[in-house]
Formats: structure tokens, C-alpha cells, sequence
């Protein structure tokens, strides 16, 4: 995995939804590493994946 330059914030949110009844997804960034992470949360729960591409593999977000 090639190196990334370090920031600030290790960690930058792509995407963001709550609902009015405290639910919400984010879609997060590592920077360190370039992968990316579905965060769904709730009242009282919440939950961490790393996302996937087509062939299974963790998605990395291309570096611009």
C-alpha cells in the first residue's frame, strides 16, 4: 500500500446523513491510509465497516 502524507485530522467525513429520529450513515476517510469506512449509527448503537470494492478488496479512495 503506497504511503500517504500525514494531516491534521487522521480521519475526513465524504458523506453525511442524519434522519430526524437520531439515525444517521457517514461515509469516513483514513488519510493515513486511504481507506474508507461506513459508520451507521443510532440511539444508543452504532457500527463500523470498512468498505468494498467490485473484486472484494477495501475500497481506497484515489489519491487526487
Amino acid at each position: 500500500m503506497a504511503k500517504r502524507k500525514k494531516n491534521r485530522h487522521r480521519f475526513k467525513t465524504y458523506y453525511q446523513q442524519k434522519d430526524d429520529d437520531g439515525t444517521g450513515v457517514r461515509i469516513i476517510e483514513d488519510t493515513e491510509t486511504g481507506l474508507s469506512y461506513l459508520y451507521v449509527y443510532g440511539p444508543g448503537q452504532g457500527g463500523l465497516t470498512v468498505l468494498l470494492d467490485e473484486e472484494g478488496e477495501p475500497a481506497v479512495v484515489p489519491e487526487i
